[in-house]
């Protein structure tokens, strides 16, 4: 690579018009993470624990001096119906989204999806006092979901 181009690579916003081919191992489980089967032209995050490196302060412009490991917190869905992941820095606790990628890994996914399920701000086993404190009188359906039914009982 001759000097030219390797300074054009550093300049401001390089990595918002150009494509990033660049591969690079992650940071968190060592894995290789290529560009070639993530299905765009940036691979922002690893394919296999979804983790990142807080690099941008705009997607691209390769501005943070943070350089923390991006953690993946959560995941939603964009009008348009794609999933992107949401990220925390766990040095600074900047938030940024990322389009997931066709190479990512789907339980990991849908590990994040389901978490808010799997682990509610309230204990389960008082899901009954809950709902009649809120005026439901369903009890059935207290029940119900007590035992782990995923329809109601009629």
């Amino acid at each position: 690579m001759n000097r030219e181009n390797k300074r054009k690579t550093y300049e401001k916003g390089y990595y918002k018009t150009h494509a990033c081919h660049d591969t690079f191992t992650c940071k968190v489980c060592g894995r290789p993470c290529v560009p070639e089967y993530a299905g765009s032209n940036h691979r922002n995050h690893c394919p296999n624990c979804l983790s990142s490196l807080h690099v941008d302060i705009e997607p691209g412009d390769r501005a943070s001096d943070c350089g923390g490991i991006m953690e993946p917190i959560a995941v939603w869905v964009r009008k348009d119906g794609e999933w992107a992941i949401i990220h925390r820095c766990k040095r600074c606790g900047a938030l940024s989204s990322n389009r997931v990628a066709a190479d990512d890994n789907p339980m990991k996914l849908m590990s994040i999806a389901l978490k808010p399920l799997c682990e509610p701000p309230f204990p389960l086993e008082r899901i009954e006092e809950m709902t009649a404190l809120m005026g439901g009188n369903d009890a059935a359906l207290s029940r119900g979901l007590r035992k782990g039914s995923t329809h109601r009982q009629r």
